[in-house]
């Protein structure tokens, strides 16, 4: 099954399928049909306004319904959308609308902020759209090189980057996931639609789900955010694929009912966004010992993912860290060094993607994206500023982030390899290694920002005794030089507007003058 226009393919399951469900949002249920309808009722409103062909508009929400039928009718009329999403600081908020000067907002929650300039429309208004019967037809949609959508990076230092995806970037990936073997999506997925749609991981859920005519089950802010809510609903909704970061799937099974019992139908775990650890995946085959663990890996700017493998538990008995896949087909990748040539198997060096899933680059921002992307072997480039190798089966594997490597004390440590080891402590809920610097800029010592898991904390007298049983469990898995010097226990760990924490701004904490 090769899709050539993600569009046309909506539209056809709203003919072949009208009244199968495409979205179902806690039991309230949409389908295809209504998909359609809703969508072309908006095209047609967008096409009597006098904004701009081909302007960028902002959508601002959460996980509603009417963020995908509005996502789809922007690109019917022409429009790239940029989400963005309802608990963003009103700084980054800010920041987008400056950078991408959008020509108009559609706010499906209502903004924090007092719109002059842009034309905003309410959820009202679009509800009101959506009661007209219009007979639209497509003249003008995204297609071929048009940006589809503009997702903004988390911009932890500086402005944030919108990366423009443009329709054939958007097909490269949906192509790759719904016809490889690495994937096997089912038929007619019904799947788990839960990280945020300003968060590219989104993509991975609702691309390939639409594009199939599957049903998308969201799971709204105020269920992930509310424990005892996200336990109780888990086991009623009846997805067969999961799609989410790691980190989501192991608050999952903070619950013991997280498990094949009660979650009959999953049969495939999707991941990306983060790195995926050993102790996850092997804590989550023990639970879904059916189910297939697919490990994907890509930054924003090469559409979502280039790379995926499924996780066996051979994999996971015979790596302290897990391979991050066989690149897609369509998009060769290569490692280099600092002078940009390739490098043989097994050495490690710079990850560079190539091919059509690379993004032309970030919107009204040439100079960042003259750094950032580049020709190599005649075809687009991206520099994913990620360190791996490939082994020789052709297997890619992570070796960490460029800008997260230090040398301390004549030894290159990698910040994410200590996080990693951190939490795999039986005291630790979250964790972060932070360099602290001198005033030569070079690494005085290095910091642990630590949360603890539930009740933790009582069970000890003093920091000092909690920090000397954390290292003893977590010894055998650290040398010596990599352990930090100094624990700072935290309630919250911050996080960037994806969910991730951010070590950027924890970094920026410690090293203040």
């Amino acid at each position: 099954m090769q899709i050539t226009n993600m569009l046309m393919t909506i539209d056809d399951y709203a003919r072949t399928q009208p009244d199968i469900p495409v979205y179902d949002v806690l039991g309230e249920i949409h389908t295809y049909a209504e998909l359609k309808h809703d969508s072309d009722e908006l095209a047609s409103y967008i096409d009597s306004l006098s904004i701009p062909s081909k302007s960028v508009v902002m959508v601002f929400g959460g996980q509603q319904y009417e963020m995908l039928a509005t996502f789809i009718g922007l690109s019917k009329s022409g429009h790239a959308y940029i989400p963005v999403d309802v608990n963003s600081a009103n700084d980054r908020i800010l920041d987008i609308l400056k950078i991408s000067q959008p020509s108009l907002i559609i706010a499906i929650d209502s903004l924090p902020l007092k719109m002059d300039q842009i034309p905003v429309m309410k959820l009202t208004d679009l509800h009101n759209c959506f009661k007209s019967n219009s007979e639209y037809v497509m003249t003008h949609p995204v297609t071929g090189n048009d940006n589809y959508y503009i997702i903004f990076t988390s911009g932890t230092t500086g402005l944030p980057k919108g990366v423009q995806i443009s329709h054939n970037n958007l097909l490269s990936f949906t192509n790759w996931m719904i016809n490889s073997e690495t994937f096997q999506i089912p038929a007619r997925a019904k799947m788990l639609a839960q990280p945020a749609y300003s968060f590219d991981l989104s993509v991975m859920y609702w691309a390939p789900t639409l594009a199939i005519g599957g049903t998308l089950y969201a799971l709204p802010k105020q269920v992930t955010e509310n424990f005892k809510t996200l336990f109780s609903v888990l086991p009623e909704l009846p997805i067969d694929v999961w799609t989410s970061t790691p980190s989501f799937a192991d608050m999952a099974m903070l619950s013991e009912d997280f498990n094949e019992i009660n979650l009959p139908r999953l049969q495939c775990f999707y991941f990306d966004g983060e790195e995926l650890t050993v102790n996850t995946a092997k804590k989550l085959h023990e639970r879904f010992p059916k189910a297939k663990i697919i490990n994907a890996y890509g930054p924003t700017e090469a559409t979502v993912a280039l790379s995926a493998v499924e996780i066996t538990p051979t994999l996971i008995d015979q790596n302290e860290r897990l391979p991050i896949g066989y690149p897609k087909p369509d998009s060769p990748t290569f490692i280099i060094d600092d002078n940009g040539e390739e490098l043989p198997v097994g050495e490690m060096g710079e990850i560079v993607v190539t091919g059509p899933g690379v993004s032309k680059g970030y919107i009204n921002n040439p100079e960042k994206t003259e750094q950032a992307f580049f020709m190599f072997h005649n075809q687009s480039a991206y520099h994913t500023g990620d360190l791996g190798y490939f082994d020789s089966l052709g297997v890619l594997h992570y070796g960490g982030r460029l800008d997260f490597q230090i040398k301390f004390n004549g030894f290159r440590i990698e910040l994410e390899e200590v996080s990693q080891v951190l939490n795999t402590s039986k005291y630790v809920a979250a964790a972060v290694a932070v360099p602290r610097y001198n005033k030569q800029h070079k690494v005085q010592n290095l910091l642990a920002f630590i949360k603890l898991r539930p009740e933790i904390h009582e069970q000890f007298e003093n920091d000092l005794l909690l920090t000397k049983a954390i290292k003893n469990d977590i010894k055998q898995n650290m040398m010596p030089y990599m352990m930090p010097s100094r624990f700072l226990y935290r309630d919250e760990l911050p996080l960037t507007p994806n969910g991730k924490i951010d070590i950027k701004s924890l970094i920026s904490e410690v090293n203040k003058q």
